[in-house]
């Protein structure tokens, strides 16, 4: 069957969920068929190409798919990834999450099973495979192209946080429902004149509390890249509500946020393959220590709390038009690449504009907000001189 087009593209989806992935999906898919490619849809990440059966009459649907326009156009016009996602990761694999048909050639407690991934993907016939993901996923990306694999990648999460690209599908969708959201929950923070305290994603990168507070959704912001005083937040969010008509004040947390001298909080200790715990509860101690601390700022009158994670509610539903428009370009930028013959690319914006970068750029290097830059640590909110010349999204890939 494959030697009627002219290649075969693999394409998959790792990492957490983000609206926009479909829409990559396929615009990779429509384009590659209408210039002879056939199209193969790896299923629920690394997974799919780990726990893959090299038997042509085995049942290999849970792991991969053929795909055509009949299938990627009605996927496209939905949030989430219809081949299914998971945080694998293929490179360091803990005993009891071998696939069965090979636990007999895998025994350590954590095996590397990449030489089963190029077997699988030789099976298959993949010439070139587009990996989507956040840094995770793309940096077994990055050592599949060291192994010798065509490795085309594209760049998701919501946190914006893959080095070397301004932009990440699934940011935009994020910031619009943290803004809409913030401003749903200030009518119930203003009737109760409350403190509006609401945890958002950010394990080590705060962008998705910086640009909605930046877009005037809150007071004040706090984020993994600064230890911050909780005595100083409850002084500052006292005097904001004070200040407003309304009598309330709004803090946008994000998840890897930590107090001085403190640590990450994790809802519990369980790690996955990329040795992260799953991190929550920042905004429930942050909210307990406002409500305890705040008589001390407040005239000896305590102030009452509201306190939301916001959690999945971001990265659920439909793509917003940044990411219906920018995945569709990514896809075709992918596509380019493929036919020129040329990978070991990240596709990319940089200043506005589309390009790519060498894919290893995702693990030589960290993308996180720049305190000095963009964040007023005596103010805990974003902090700019001029908007002249900046990109979309004020904090680029540079910092």
């Amino acid at each position: 069957m494959a030697k009627k087009y002219r290649g075969t593209i693999g394409i998959l989806t790792g990492g957490g969920d983000v609206p926009g992935l479909n829409p990559a999906i396929r615009a990779v898919t429509v384009r590659a068929m209408r210039e002879g490619y056939r199209v193969i849809g790896l299923r629920r990440g690394w997974a799919g190409l780990l726990e893959m059966v090299r038997d042509k009459n085995y049942d290999n649907s849970r792991n991969f798919q053929v795909l055509d326009e009949n299938i990627v156009n009605k996927a496209a016009r939905t949030g989430g990834t219809f081949l299914h996602t998971s945080r694998t990761r293929a490179s360091h694999v803990p005993q009891v999450r071998v696939p069965e048909h090979l636990k007999d050639v895998y025994t350590d407690e954590v095996n590397d099973l990449t030489p089963e991934v190029l077997k699988n993907l030789e099976f298959l016939g993949i010439d070139y495979l587009i990996p989507i993901g956040g840094d995770d996923t793309l940096s077994y990306g990055v050592r599949l192209y060291q192994e010798g694999v065509k490795v085309v990648a594209i760049p998701k999460t919501m946190d914006n946080d893959v080095p070397g690209t301004d932009y990440c599908i699934g940011f935009s969708t994020c910031v619009t429902r943290t803004i809409e959201m913030t401003n749903a929950l200030r009518t119930s923070a203003g009737s109760h004149e409350r403190f509006l305290v609401l945890e958002v994603f950010g394990r080590y990168a705060g962008f998705t509390a910086m640009l909605p507070t930046m877009a005037g959704a809150a007071n004040r912001c706090v984020i993994p890249e600064h230890e911050f005083d909780i005595e100083q937040l409850t002084e500052l969010l006292v005097y904001d509500r004070n200040k407003n008509p309304s009598h309330y004040a709004v803090v946008l947390v994000s998840e890897g946020a930590m107090f001085k001298g403190g640590q990450m909080i994790f809802e519990d200790m369980e790690r996955d393959m990329f040795g992260h715990a799953k991190l929550g509860g920042i905004g429930d101690l942050v909210s307990s220590r406002l409500k305890d601390l705040s008589p001390q700022f407040n005239n000896g009158q305590r102030v009452n709390v509201i306190n939301q994670k916001l959690g999945y509610l971001v990265r659920s539903g439909n793509p917003d038009a940044i990411d219906s428009i920018v995945p569709m370009a990514y896809g075709n930028l992918a596509l380019d690449l493929i036919l020129k013959g040329i990978h070991g690319r990240l596709v990319v914006l940089k200043n506005g504009r589309y390009d790519d970068v060498p894919v290893d750029v995702v693990t030589s290097t960290k993308k996180v907000v720049d305190v000095k830059k963009h964040y007023n640590t005596e103010r805990l909110r974003p902090f700019y001189k001029s908007f002249e010349m900046k990109p979309l999204f004020i904090m680029t890939s540079e910092g």
